[in-house]
């Protein structure tokens, strides 16, 4: 009779995983180098964090590879069948793609280029942006968000504008990394705020959170609301009553 291990090292022959894909000329693996250079230049790494500046070219290619084997690791941990399986035979592969260049891929590009334009027209009246689908994935469960955002700016004449779309590019950047709700208002807000260096600025997210929808209370109807203020929006209420009244109206 074979043992679990004996058929492992079956598999293993048939279909050998790539136990050194991703590693450089002397085994070590390319995560591990990234790893060593944000340690050196003492910079954190959390699951919401930008970590481009730390890749060099190549990296990501490798890092995929390596990425790979470890899903294929999971997946035989899980006895999944993934050599018969057709649906699951390239799984390790798809799953490693999704992650760095798509749902995560906030973490490991650089940010869009935005171009800024300056305020010619010395603008000082509420502008609002919004409702921008939002998608990302819970940093406890990896189970994904789906929400809306709404941005609220009251320029002043020195401040920067940015177009449309870039409203868009840069929150999907920030939100294609695991998040959780509470912290990604803040960055989106923080990005916003560098960029455009408004008098005040207003960033308001609703949504969906499938690790409360497919598992644990399993409830579909709970939704997340979370609101940042800054600037003359924290200071004015009236100010701050218009941009939530004219976002409630807009969501009915």
């Amino acid at each position: 009779m074979t043992t679990p291990t004996l058929r492992a090292i079956d598999t293993q022959a048939e279909h050998p995983p790539t136990a050194d894909a991703g590693q450089d000329e002397v085994g070590v693996p390319v995560s591990v180098r990234i790893r060593e250079r944000i340690k050196a230049a003492q910079r954190r790494f959390h699951a919401n964090d930008n970590i481009a500046d730390f890749i060099e070219p190549g990296e990501l290619e490798r890092l995929l590879d390596e990425v790979q084997g470890k899903l294929s690791g999971v997946l035989e941990s899980l006895v999944i069948d993934t050599q018969s399986d057709h649906n699951t035979q390239d799984t390790a592969r798809r799953v490693a793609k999704m992650y760095l260049n798509e749902i995560f891929r906030g973490r490991y590009h650089a940010a869009p280029a935005v171009t800024e334009f300056p305020n010619a027209e010395r603008l000082n009246e509420l502008m609002i942006v919004g409702p921008i689908t939002v998608r990302s994935a819970c940093s406890h469960h990896l189970c994904p968000i789906i929400g809306r955002v709404w941005i609220g700016v009251m320029p002043n004449e020195h401040s920067n504008l940015i177009g449309l779309s870039k409203y868009a590019r840069l929150i999907d950047w920030i939100m294609s990394r695991p998040q959780i709700q509470e912290e990604a208002v803040t960055q989106v807000a923080d990005i916003l705020q560098s960029r455009m260096n408004p008098d005040g600025l207003a960033v308001v997210m609703e949504a969906d959170h499938f690790c409360m929808h497919w598992r644990g209370v399993k409830d579909m109807d709970s939704k997340m609301i979370n609101s940042v203020m800054r600037g003359s929006f924290l200071k004015d209420p009236n100010l701050r009553r218009e941009f939530l009244s004219l976002v409630n109206n807009r969501k009915g």
